[in-house]
């Protein structure tokens, strides 16, 4: 039998499956649902993006302590802490789970291929292997996309315009990420014409992430990147901190930097995807196929500019760059 033949029996056998599974479940009992958060309880964006997903759930008639029993792990954007997390949401056979980010889903996808799995902000999940296509998942993930790769040269470019004197730039990363080596691709493409040197910091702690900064901070004319990974938000203090002991122009994937008194953040809405996320997850409780639901992609970027910070930099933003900020920090 040819593979193609092989791989379509088994996904028409799952489904087979998964809908017998469906038609049997009792319709008046409550539901389980697991969520794998990238952060930590207490962060103020992880908050947010759980009240989104709660809040859509509840508009589809799901309540908590009513119909559904929800359970929580976070992860902090560690892998292995992701991985264990991982194991404890599959042991207690949740109807379906919420997976945060790309370590998250890949944790979840070694632990079980039948649980259903609705993921949010993850990059490229047709080439880790985590869906057969966008159109048609297949298997048992489907979800919400984040950045494409090429965000690295906006980001690149947004800090050229903001700190046009930076001449040596650092770009952080975690090596354990499953995408990091797939985002410095096209960062590596375009700075050969930027007249710019690339320095690659990856970090795998807290001190990791001292070091980085204050090496690149103790030389002049020194701009930073940091990639769009779990990691770094949840030191999002510490690293913006760091820039500005060292006054280190520094762009950021995620808004939550801005708004941390960061200079300049360009991100996915992601609040929206987990409340779009919870869409999905009501039409799996009532019997949809995750191999059928596309996954879908972002439709909301942001550029926040902290005026506050670019001023303790001695930078003048750019009208042009101002007239294309979502939103402007004073």
């Amino acid at each position: 039998m040819r593979r193609r033949e092989f791989v379509t029996l088994i996904a028409g056998t799952l489904a087979a499956w998964q809908r017998l599974a469906y038609a049997q479940q009792p319709s008046d009992r409550v539901r389980r649902i697991g969520v794998l958060m990238p952060y930590t309880k207490d962060d103020p964006e992880d908050q947010q993006r759980v009240a989104a997903f709660q809040e859509g759930l509840k508009q589809s008639g799901w309540i908590e302590g009513r119909n559904i029993q929800s359970d929580y792990r976070w992860y902090a954007g560690d892998v292995d802490r992701a991985r264990s997390a991982a194991k404890e949401l599959v042991e207690l056979k949740p109807d379906v789970i919420l997976a945060g980010a790309s370590s998250g889903l890949v944790a979840l996808r070694q632990e079980t291929r039948s649980i259903p799995l609705v993921f949010v902000a993850v990059t490229d999940p047709v080439g880790l292997g985590l869906v057969e296509s966008l159109a048609r998942p297949g298997g048992n993930a489907t979800g919400f996309t984040f950045f494409e790769f090429s965000v690295g040269t906006k980001l690149l470019e947004s800090l050229r315009q903001i700190a046009p004197h930076v001449r040596r730039i650092a770009l952080m990363y975690t090596p354990n990420s499953p995408v990091y080596s797939q985002y410095l691709g096209p960062i590596d493409a375009i700075v050969p014409s930027t007249a710019m040197t690339l320095i690659k910091m990856p970090v795998r702690d807290t001190s990791e992430i001292e070091v980085a900064i204050e090496t690149v901070g103790r030389e002049p004319n020194g701009g930073l990147m940091v990639l769009p990974e779990p990691f770094f938000p949840v030191h999002r203090k510490l690293i913006v901190e760091l820039a500005a002991r060292y006054n280190l122009p520094t762009v950021y994937p995620f808004r939550s930097f801005a708004v941390d008194g960061g200079l300049m953040s360009y991100s996915v809405d992601v609040v929206e995807l987990y409340s779009r996320a919870a869409g999905y997850v009501d039409r799996i409780l009532k019997g949809s196929l995750v191999a059928d639901m596309p996954v879908q992609q972002p439709t909301k970027y942001e550029l926040v500019i902290n005026l506050k910070t670019a001023k303790a930099l001695g930078l003048e933003v750019p009208p042009s760059l101002l007239a294309r900020a979502d939103e402007v920090i004073e």
